[in-house]
């Protein structure tokens, strides 16, 4: 298991996007994912916020978060990193904070883009020297974005009413959620919350809540008391296990238990 874990720490990916239709990215993951929006908008949705980002922004989400974009455009450009711990720099860590989760500097936007394009070289036409040398172009991709975070412009979170909503799916996962109840606790229209809660975070009102319920499945089941798969899904709101079984094997590409066994050797 000591080898994997150090291939685990050497985890680096690289995709660049041109065109009209949307790829399939995963929306939840452990790794740390830097976003550069090259062309185009959309809404980006992390952890219970959303916000909107235009050409020129970078978003950088720490693992363990959810997140989604919904573009407001039909072409766009956008390069992605999904990279461990090995490629954020120690000394940028302080720092790091106040990076998150949307980083908006027109001064250094070129600077931001000719960096990402020599991590692409280093990515799809790699020697013996590229291992090391993304590590190194990571490393200035960060120091760039570090030392330049006091020039940065204030970006704020969109509708509060769908983070009101968001908060309160996260403190009440475990509980049965339906639209038209939740609508009615914020006095909403349940088609107005359906239809502004996929535009401003890019998931359905149920996707949302099941992954909700699956990123807090998969804490629970590293816990150390070992609790049954059965149990996972009762406490997350899953009333039938079977079910939450089969999700969670399409979202974490293993079933629960043997999930639970991998992680804990």
């Amino acid at each position: 298991m000591n080898g994997e874990k150090n291939q685990d720490s050497k985890i680096f990916m690289y995709s660049r996007y041109d065109g009209a239709t949307v790829p399939q990215v995963q929306h939840y993951h452990n790794l740390f994912e830097i976003y550069f929006l090259e062309k185009g908008s959309c809404n980006y949705f992390i952890d219970n916020k959303s916000y909107e980002v235009k050409t020129g922004d970078v978003v950088l989400i720490p693992g363990g978060m959810i997140h989604k974009t919904a573009y407001s455009e039909k072409e766009y450009t956008r390069m992605l990193i999904n990279c461990s711990g090995r490629f954020i720099p120690p000394t940028v860590a302080p720092v790091l904070p106040r990076m998150l989760p949307l980083y908006r500097n027109p001064a250094i936007t070129d600077q931001i883009y000719r960096m990402f394009k020599n991590i692409e070289k280093e990515y799809t036409a790699p020697d013996s020297f590229s291992s090391d040398a993304l590590v190194c172009c990571t490393h200035m991709l960060f120091f760039l974005l570090a030392r330049n975070i006091n020039e940065c412009e204030q970006v704020n979170a969109r509708n509060i009413h769908i983070d009101r909503i968001v908060r309160y799916i996260q403190e009440n996962y475990s509980q049965p959620l339906k639209l038209s109840e939740i609508a009615k606790i914020f006095s909403l229209r349940p088609e107005h919350v359906s239809r502004t809660f996929k535009k401003e975070t890019g998931f359905g009102f149920s996707e949302y809540i099941n992954l909700t319920r699956m990123q807090q499945a998969e804490k629970l089941l590293l816990q150390k008391n070992n609790p049954t798969v059965s149990e996972v899904a009762f406490r997350c709101g899953f009333n039938d296990s079977n079910y939450f079984s089969l999700r969670f094997k399409e979202l974490y590409g293993v079933p629960p238990k043997q999930y639970q066994k991998l992680k804990k050797i």
